[in-house]
């Protein structure tokens, strides 16, 4: 896609799986499994839609999926169905490798928005980019939230940032609340995902609202957590819109789907029903992170309701 002077990619992640009541909230199964059938074991297919902004001067990634370093126990709880690394699928739409990464960008730093932020360097494996931190004395980083996921401690030997040359923005509040959350979302949160990126000095708290690149605004909204964050890029006289967690598929544009997750429900009702109508009215394209088959929509009205329809470009 073009806008104006700015070229973007959806680099899709792997494929994983949550269960469909967590993601879906009140809805009953009855009408959610119509649109997203799940498996044996209740859990929805889903993905990471991360996307890429070349400025001509910055290459920004905005969001960097669930990442690589699971368990053969938390890959197999979690569905995750890894074919390639996200390095070679980023090559590939993009043309460009982490390193040439400038700006990577978390809208908040659950796992699987956060979680290729880093590579693991299990097993006494030493760092393959040069100039990083020693494996050998960096030590291990603890998971605190192993436990709310009914899993061992996997404390993870001495992480690496994955884009070495990156600045890591998040926001400073929701830094703060990743390093003591509550047991509502603990296990969403691995340190692994930002400690190294403090280390090395790339990991950079931001406000609640920021612009990182001319025409990008960043800006938290309260709904699925506190300090989540969402985006929006005006360029070339187009609009396109992050909702991070707050429209995590297609299938959650009626206002009451609502997932399960979201800590504060009614907040993300009330954005949905300010938000939506606008997006349609003004025609943007919509991202909508976790979609496992059409992550980039415009929306329309049909017979009073709002709808997707694929995006092309």
């Amino acid at each position: 896609m073009e806008f104006g002077d700015y070229k973007i990619e959806v680099v899709p992640d792997t494929e994983f799986r949550l269960d469909g009541g967590a993601m879906f909230g009140v809805v009953p199964r009855v009408l959610w499994e119509r649109v997203c059938p799940p498996d044996e074991l209740n859990r929805i297919r889903q993905q990471m839609n991360c996307v890429f902004i070349d400025t001509g001067k910055d290459k920004v990634l905005i969001e960097t999926g669930i990442g690589e370093k699971w368990t053969e126990k938390e890959t197999k709880m979690y569905g995750i169905f890894r074919e390639k690394p996200f390095a070679e699928t980023l090559f590939e739409k993009t043309g460009y490798t982490p390193d040439d990464i400038t700006i990577v960008i978390n809208t908040h730093l659950h796992f699987d928005h956060a979680g290729g932020n880093t590579i693991g360097l299990e097993g006494g494996h030493s760092c393959p980019h040069e100039g990083c931190f020693d494996a050998n004395t960096h030590g291990n980083i603890t998971d605190d939230g192993a436990a709310a996921r009914g899993v061992a401690d996997r404390s993870v030997r001495a992480p690496c940032p994955q884009f070495q040359n990156a600045r890591y923005l998040v926001s400073k509040r929701e830094l703060e609340h990743a390093e003591s959350p509550h047991e509502r979302d603990r296990a969403s949160y691995l340190p692994e995902n930002w400690r190294p990126m403090a280390e090395t000095g790339q990991l950079e708290p931001m406000p609640d609202e920021y612009e990182p690149i001319p025409g990008l605004k960043v800006q938290t909204v309260r709904g699925h957590s506190e300090t989540m964050q969402t985006w929006r890029l005006d360029r070339g006289g187009k609009t396109l819109y992050g909702f991070a967690d707050l429209i995590p598929t297609r299938h959650h544009l009626p206002l009451p789907w609502i997932m399960g997750y979201d800590l504060y429900p009614t907040e993300t009702l009330a954005f949905k029903k300010a938000m939506l109508p606008q997006a349609l009215e003004e025609g943007w394209i919509c991202l909508f992170y976790h979609d496992f088959e059409i992550p980039v929509c415009r929306l329309i009205e049909d017979n009073g309701k709002i709808k997707p329809v694929a995006f092309d470009e």
